[in-house]
């Protein structure tokens, strides 16, 4: 019996991108789907997030996020621009979040489709992995999109033609996300329990043997 998984998921967070190769390996070894499920990044999610955290919490982001790429061989470098129009220096966030909100009902759209894996790897690749400068401009996103058999103008025209139904998919995507007893990105949920971190996929595999998984 296939076995299946939530992952829920942010463009912003590193280590969201960071768990995409063993995420997509797990798929390939075992008898198993990964349900991917876009939520928006905590400074959109949660208002104030960053204001409130400990200064250190994005510095250690960036070290420890580095760190772990080089580490598992990721190419990995911070998105240029970030998918988040925020002051760094301040932490404001601004109102108008063109990037995030994009990026996130693409993958709400992807997710409709039931394809959103694929979809949210290949355009990861082009945020996070250090090839693209302004990966919002040009042909960047489309080619990544087409690669991965998807018509990014298309999806662009549909999610424009009526946003709020991919709002309403990303807000049950967070509700769920917040039900699973996790609030962080990378979450992968089986059976009702979260498994936090691209450093917690070994446990959920040893979790999901327990309850049958063979290798594929």
């Amino acid at each position: 019996m296939t076995l299946s998984v939530d992952l829920f998921f942010s463009f912003r967070s590193p280590y969201s991108y960071l768990a995409l190769p063993k995420t997509l390996k797990l798929i390939a070894d075992y008898d198993a789907t990964v349900n991917l499920r876009p939520v928006y990044p905590l400074a959109v999610r949660v208002p104030g997030f960053f204001k409130r955290a400990n200064p250190q919490f994005a510095r250690y982001v960036v070290l420890d996020s580095s760190r772990v790429a080089k580490h598992e061989n990721i190419p990995f470098r911070f998105p240029r621009p970030d998918p988040i129009v925020q002051d760094m220096t301040t932490l404001d966030v601004a109102d108008n979040q063109p990037y995030i909100h994009r990026l996130t009902r693409l993958g709400a759209a992807a997710q409709l489709e039931g394809r959103s894996l694929v979809f949210v790897d290949a355009i990861s690749r082009v945020l996070w992995d250090g090839s693209v400068s302004g990966w919002n401009e040009g042909d960047h996103l489309a080619r990544a999109a087409e690669a991965a058999g998807f018509d990014l103008a298309a999806m662009d025209a549909t999610i424009s033609a009526d946003p709020d139904r991919y709002e309403r998919i990303i807000a049950d995507n967070e509700r769920d996300h917040a039900a699973s007893g996790h609030w962080g990105v990378p979450t992968f949920v089986f059976e009702n329990e979260p498994f936090f971190g691209q450093d917690r996929i070994d446990l959920l595999i040893w979790r999901m043997e327990s309850r049958g998984l063979t290798r594929g």
